[in-house]
């Protein structure tokens, strides 16, 4: 079964090896609820949500989207992409998608919708290298317009810079911005090692890694973007010093990008990604090395992030939750949760659910803990109720409501 969270085999003495598998162990029932500004209290329990099953059988689903009459997109990262009913009872593949690399992290992966008669597919994908990037492979976005169940006019707008070796951390969420604009998400691949100075890749401007893209959404250049005055820094970037995002969504108020991303062994982190804003890793981070014992002596650099870098809105420590797939409801369903940010979790296997206060995280709560398996992908529905995307050995396709 794929994880999320790169998996390195522990070092040191035997005490250090059963704490490890201990915290481990915590972090697959939900994770400590630890704050930025210390400890944050579960939101109150002042609904009653039930979930139901709308669709099954798919074969590690990575992302969802809504098309205008109701049906859904899901991916699978194999290189499947499905169409479903309103009602999930029925699915179509759809075709002309490329080849994907699908290994490890890596496959087909998230997938956004831009509306329209002939709508405009977005989907994100670990290419495969070829000639002397055979072996290799990158984070990739292309487009294609949706007619019937085929893909015409695929455009590839982005291919990150460099291809690899490896098959983690290959980020790739995506959000259409209302300036025709797209966001993607970039992990650092792996390659980011804290105990290895010059290997910070996702402070380097001449790579891709560990970096948030923004491009208009034909692929050329987005107006806006920071100037960052670096020799060699690539076009596009917005934001940089991530680890691997697997969580992106806009502020329905704000309009500004929010992240989820994974840390190390703890320090997931809940950050808000503005122009050339820079989160910190592998300098900063609440989390700590691999190999280490989880305290608060080992945070990377010490795990506060200001002066030099921004610091999360909230994160998860000693251990991680694995954050994947966002969502701020803005639905009529749950009045109590309008406004409220919630997160897929892979460890813990649970939804969390965070109350904001202007851009503060006041309250979180972690719902149907271990009940529905391992949350990849949250998106609020046409209908006003949030959906869910499990990856277990069979995926599911589930609806939270009333």
């Amino acid at each position: 079964m794929q994880h999320s969270h790169s998996r390195r085999k522990a070092k040191g003495s035997g005490l250090a090896l059963v704490l490890i598998v201990f915290a481990t162990a915590l972090a697959g029932c939900g994770g400590a609820r630890q704050g930025s500004d210390g400890p944050v209290a579960e939101a109150p329990g002042n609904m009653v949500p039930r979930v139901e099953q709308v669709a099954s059988g798919f074969v590690q689903p990575w992302g969802l989207a809504f098309l205008d009459d109701g049906r859904m997109l899901v991916t699978e990262k194999r290189g499947q992409m499905w169409r479903l009913s309103a009602d999930g009872q029925t699915r179509e593949a759809i075709t002309g998608l490329p080849a994907v690399h699908a290994q490890g992290q890596g496959g087909l992966l998230d997938v956004a919708v831009k509306s329209g008669a002939t709508p405009w597919v977005y989907w994100s994908y670990a290419e495969p290298g070829s000639g002397p990037d055979a072996g290799r492979s990158g984070t990739a976005v292309a487009r294609g317009r949706l007619e019937g169940t085929a893909l015409r006019d695929v455009q590839v707008l982005f291919q990150q810079q460099p291809k690899l070796d490896g098959d983690g951390h290959y980020g790739a969420r995506l959000v259409l911005a209302p300036d025709d604009t797209l966001f993607i998400t970039l992990g650092d691949r792996m390659k980011d090692n804290p105990r290895s100075p010059g290997t910070e890749f996702a402070q380097n401007l001449s790579t891709h890694l560990g970096k948030v893209i923004r491009i208009r959404r034909d692929g050329a250049p987005a107006p806006g973007n920071p100037d960052w005055a670096t020799a060699g820094a690539l076009p596009g970037i917005w934001s940089t010093g991530h680890r691997n995002i697997q969580s992106a969504a806009l502020h329905p108020d704000t309009g500004v990008l929010w992240v989820a991303e994974h840390g190390p062994q703890g320090g997931d982190e809940v950050n808000i990604a503005t122009a050339a804003s820079n989160h910190g890793w592998p300098l900063r981070s609440y989390g700590c090395p691999y190999g280490s014992i989880p305290t608060e002596s080992c945070r990377l650099g010490e795990g506060r992030h200001a002066p030099d870098y921004t610091e999360p809105v909230t994160y998860w420590e000693p251990f991680s939750i694995a954050p994947s797939g966002m969502a701020f409801y803005t639905g009529e369903g749950f009045p109590a949760w309008r406004g409220n940010l919630f997160v897929g979790a892979l460890a813990g296997k649970a939804l969390w659910r965070l109350t904001l206060d202007n851009g503060r995280v006041t309250a979180r709560e972690a719902l149907f803990k271990g009940e529905h398996g391992r949350i990849r992908d949250v998106r609020q529905g046409p209908d006003g109720w949030l959906y869910l995307l499990t990856d277990e050995t069979e995926g599911q396709l589930l609806r939270v409501r009333r």
